[in-house]
């Protein structure tokens, strides 16, 4: 069982880490406005290593979490759909790392915007949209997992997040840029991540019943 601990732990880390990265980024470089940019704009220049850093390593966690939760999750509804659209999410993060975005809205400053989209900036767009909709999707298989099991609160839980988030997920996909828009979309990350670290920090609980019903 340590393996999937080890595992599932990833997937309570992989949040608070990648946020607190952001964090700091915004803290040490000039330019960045939560209301006007994306964390993802970070990738670009000097300092763009450390969000692609945070990107891989976060991706790689999350994937490593939906190994572990397909470990623990041996019956019921969304065993395999659950980890699987986790998987997906992290897979999306990974290849919106390998895919830098184009500079936008004046960020970073002093670099030049281009007319076009290019080759990469569209392929890390749709990472990203697939590593939202993977998540967003995982939110609604929980959500039908734990009605299934009689487990209002998560159920509750699960599809609010999901339906906050989708909600978020398409107005900022709509390319409207207003500065409400963006915060939202700020905070849909902020709980998808939180309810991913929680729902990783259930499954941790739920080991110790099964290791005690194997002895």
């Amino acid at each position: 069982m340590r393996p999937t601990r080890a595992l599932l732990m990833g997937g309570v880390i992989a949040g608070p880490l990648y946020m607190g990265i952001g964090v700091i980024e915004i803290l040490i470089r000039p330019g960045f406005d939560i209301s006007r940019h994306e964390l993802s704009l970070m990738s670009i220049g000097d300092l763009g290593w450390i969000q692609i850093a945070s990107f891989l390593v976060t991706g790689l966690l999350v994937l490593g979490c939906a190994v572990g939760m397909r470990q623990v999750m041996r019956s019921g509804r969304g065993r395999t759909w659950g980890p699987l659209l986790v998987g997906l999410y992290g897979l999306g993060l990974i290849a919106a790392g390998i895919f830098v975005a184009d500079p936008i809205n004046g960020f970073p400053p002093g670099m030049p915007e281009s007319s076009t989209i290019s080759w990469h900036a569209l392929l890390h767009f749709v990472s990203a949209a697939i590593a939202f909709l993977g998540l967003i999707a995982a939110c609604f298989v929980f959500a039908r997992r734990f009605a299934a099991l009689q487990q209002r609160g998560w159920a509750t839980y699960s599809l609010v997040t999901g339906i906050l988030f989708l909600g978020a997920f398409i107005g900022i996909a709509s390319g409207a840029k207003q500065s409400a828009l963006v915060l939202a979309f700020w905070g849909a990350v902020i709980i998808g991540w939180a309810w991913l670290s929680l729902l990783s920090a259930r499954l941790v609980s739920e080991l110790a019943p099964m290791r005690e019903a194997r002895t």
